[in-house]
Formats: C-alpha cells, sequence, structure tokens
C-alpha cells in the first residue's frame, strides 16, 4: 500500500478575470461578463466535479476581482490555501472575442497582474508532497520570479514522486518573443508525465501539420508516457508506448464558444489516470477515456465561462449514451 495523499491533483498557475461579450446594450455596445478564468483552475473545479481532491497555488490582486475569483474557486471545491492576495498588484484581466466559428482571441491586462508575482518562497510544499499529480501550464513560466516558483514547484514534485501534467496552453500575446515561449514549453516537456497539447500547439513546437509526425516528434524528443493531442472539431488522439488511439467529437450545435474545453478534457483525462494508473493502459482503456474526455469538452463549448458551468459525470454519460 502507498502512502495516503491528500490531494489527487494540485495546480499552479494563472487566475484571472475573463471578460466575455455576452450581447448588445441597448446603445449598441458589447455587453462583457466578468467569467472567473485561467486554466489550472478550470481544469480543477471539472475534477471537483468528478468527485476528486484538488488545491490551487497562485496569487491575485487583494481587489474586487481577486476576492470574487478567491470565492468562485473556493466555492468550486479546491483548496485554496495557496492562493495569495498582492496588495499592490491587481488581479490579471483577459478580454476574450469570440470569432463566428467560436474560436477566441486574447487581449490581456498583465502589465504587471497578480499571478505573475507568486514568488518560490510562497510556494507551499507540503501540498505539492501531498497530491498524487501536479498540474502546470506555462503563463506561470512568462516572466522570471513566477518561472522560478513554478520551476521549483515542479523539482517539489519530482523529488515526491508526484506525477506532473503539463498542457502549454500558449497565448502568443502574453510572450516578449516567441522563443521565450518555445524555451519554456520545451522546459515543460521535458518535465511532464502527461501531456495535453492542441494540434496547433504541436504545429508550433514541430513545424509539422501532420499531428501523427508532431507526436512522433515529441515522443522521441521527450520521452512522456502519455500524450494527449486535442484536435478540436476533429477530435483527440493519445499516444501510449507503442499504442495511437483516435477518437472522434462529439460535435454539438448548440456550441457557443471553446473557453475551457481543453481544461474539461485535460481534467477527465486525469480523472481517467488517477482511476487507472499510468502503467498499463490498454487501447480500450485510451478509447474509454477520449471518449469520456471529448463528450465533456463538448458539453462545455454550449456554455458561458468555464469554471462556474462544469458538466456533471451524468451529463457526460448520457451524452456518450446517445451515440451509443
Amino acid at each position: 500500500m502507498g502512502v495516503t495523499k491528500s490531494y489527487d491533483v494540485t495546480a499552479l498557475g494563472e487566475l484571472l478575470i475573463d471578460f466575455t461579450e455576452n450581447g448588445i446594450s441597448a446603445q449598441g455596445n458589447p455587453i462583457l461578463e466578468a467569467n472567473p478564468g485561467g486554466a489550472p483552475c478550470n481544469v480543477l473545479a471539472m475534477l471537483n466535479k468528478l468527485g476528486r481532491k484538488t488545491a490551487f497555488i497562485g496569487k491575485v490582486g487583494n481587489d474586487h476581482f481577486g476576492k470574487m475569483l478567491a470565492d468562485e474557486v473556493k466555492k468550486s471545491g479546491t483548496d485554496v490555501t495557496n492562493l495569495v492576495f498582492d496588495d499592490d498588484v491587481h488581479t490579471t484581466l483577459a478580454f476574450v472575442h469570440t470569432k463566428p466559428d467560436g474560436d477566441r482571441d486574447f487581449s490581456f491586462y498583465r502589465n504587471p497582474g497578480a499571478d505573475m508575482m507568486l514568488k518560490k518562497e510562497e510556494v507551499m510544499e507540503e501540498l505539492i508532497k501531498n497530491s498524487r499529480i501536479f498540474h502546470f501550464g506555462t503563463l506561470s513560466s512568462t516572466h522570471e520570479g513566477v518561472r522560478e516558483a513554478t520551476r521549483y514547484a515542479i523539482d517539489v514534485a519530482k523529488q515526491n514522486g508526484v506525477l506532473i501534467s503539463f498542457d502549454p496552453n500558449l497565448r502568443e500575446p502574453l510572450w516578449n518573443t516567441l522563443e521565450d515561449a518555445k524555451r519554456e514549453i520545451a522546459y515543460g516537456l521535458s518535465k511532464c508525465d502527461i501531456l495535453k497539447i492542441s494540434d496547433n500547439e504541436v504545429e508550433f513546437m514541430t513545424g509539422t501539420a501532420d499531428y501523427e509526425k508532431g507526436a512522433a516528434i515529441l515522443r522521441e524528443q521527450y520521452h512522456i508516457p502519455l500524450i494527449f493531442v486535442t484536435l478540436g472539431k476533429e477530435g483527440s488522439r493519445a499516444y501510449f508506448k507503442d499504442l495511437a488511439v483516435e477518437v472522434q467529437p462529439f460535435l454539438q450545435e448548440g456550441t457557443i464558444e471553446t473557453t475551457g474545453a481543453g481544461d474539461t478534457f485535460e481534467a477527465c483525462a486525469l480523472n481517467y489516470v488517477l482511476e487507472h494508473g499510468l502503467n498499463d493502459l490498454t487501447e480500450e482503456d485510451l478509447k474509454k477515456l477520449l471518449t469520456f474526455a471529448n463528450a465533456g469538452a463538448s458539453i462545455i463549448t454550449t456554455r458561458r465561462g468555464a469554471l462556474r458551468v462544469m458538466p456533471s459525470a451524468e451529463e457526460i454519460h448520457a451524452l456518450i449514451a446517445q451515440r451509443a
């Protein structure tokens, strides 16, 4: 019997407000809705829905938005003991413009933003040691101080046998140069056991739009045990040992926007790894995992926002049953 850990997943990273468009006012101006945002907490919110215990490490401003975020994350079921408030720097804001096909453009107010101000000495290593999986992205590596905190957290996870999950979550406007982005993604790839990467990120890192070939390059270069490639309207793929499995998406008439789809997918995938481990997954296992994760991601595209409106396991199973 292994040691029982207090948390299934601890994530470190950005917590911010996503201002998303929600209609037009009587004067003809776009109405913006303040949604709790930030990929790591979306992942944790979905894991909470699936009955997991989660914790978050990050920083918000000691302002109205920061307090609202802290409340929302706590309400979603995540432990916020290591959510730090910054008295000097405001909570980060993102403005999300949704294109006609549901895809998005981002503008960030983060120069600086509180999420960038997390310091290495503020990371509670006990939380990480007490977790089965540690999850992170690259928004916590765009600037020096928070990059140091992220790398320290990864080291603590490695030293304590915690599985490491990574989602590059490339947001080009946040990087000084794309070379910086490439370097930090490469660092994450060199450390993780589980990778969730989107089609455009595979192309960004390998230079090929042939995702089969791109995944092969990443596997050869970084020896990552389990890789998921998300392909939007084309579904998703999993690569594990000598297995490569592809599952079709659940396309819905009611899709409004894609915010949180990748995070929902990630959480569903991590939930399966928590149930089945990372050693002897079969082709059948990977099919089940991708089907559940695709269905979860599909449901979130029919809702505005993410953290507050994650689907339940019952809703996901009901959507899968419709296809059977």
